[in-house]
């Protein structure tokens, strides 16, 4: 909940600043929230996982939507996204550098006793419950696949 009442806030702050893209990417944050409370039939507060996972999955659909658009070479659309991207991305923890996700895959690794590519899923699954928030997959699983190899 305390998310959503963030959110509110901020949505509050964004209309009165008439900041059109601040706004549209505060109210897809509050209709993934809605949808995720009807869907689970849970009226009641979400996790703190629940809704880090929820911002995560929004700020990825952004990024992903700016590569694409880069591909098809639509410079205005990606920013769009990418604006987006960046104001949804305050509602996650602050993000690791490569250096010190490095660190905490080579500790996990240590930890599992992981020494070929056949461990991955095993890293991996515990680096992305340890990183939670803090670092998307796509770099956890660069990371890990240089140290294993």
């Amino acid at each position: 909940m305390a998310l959503e009442q963030e959110v509110m806030t901020k949505m509050k702050e964004a209309m009165k600043a008439k900041d059109s893209v601040a706004l549209a990417s505060l109210r897809s944050i509050k209709s993934e929230i809605l949808k995720a409370k009807t869907a689970s039939s849970n009226k009641e507060d979400m996790s703190e996982a629940d809704e880090l996972k929820l911002v995560q999955k929004l700020v990825k659909q952004r990024k992903d939507s700016a590569d694409l658009y880069l591909e098809q070479d639509r410079k205005d659309l990606a920013e769009a996204e990418l604006e987006e991207a960046k104001i949804i991305e305050q509602f996650l923890p602050a993000q690791l550098s490569e250096e010190e996700v490095g660190k905490e895959v080579k500790a996990i690794i240590a930890e599992t006793g992981a020494d070929s590519m056949k461990d991955m899923g095993k890293v991996m699954g515990l680096a992305t419950q340890k990183l939670a928030g803090r670092a998307d997959g796509k770099t956890i699983s660069k990371i890990v696949k240089e140290n294993l190899s």
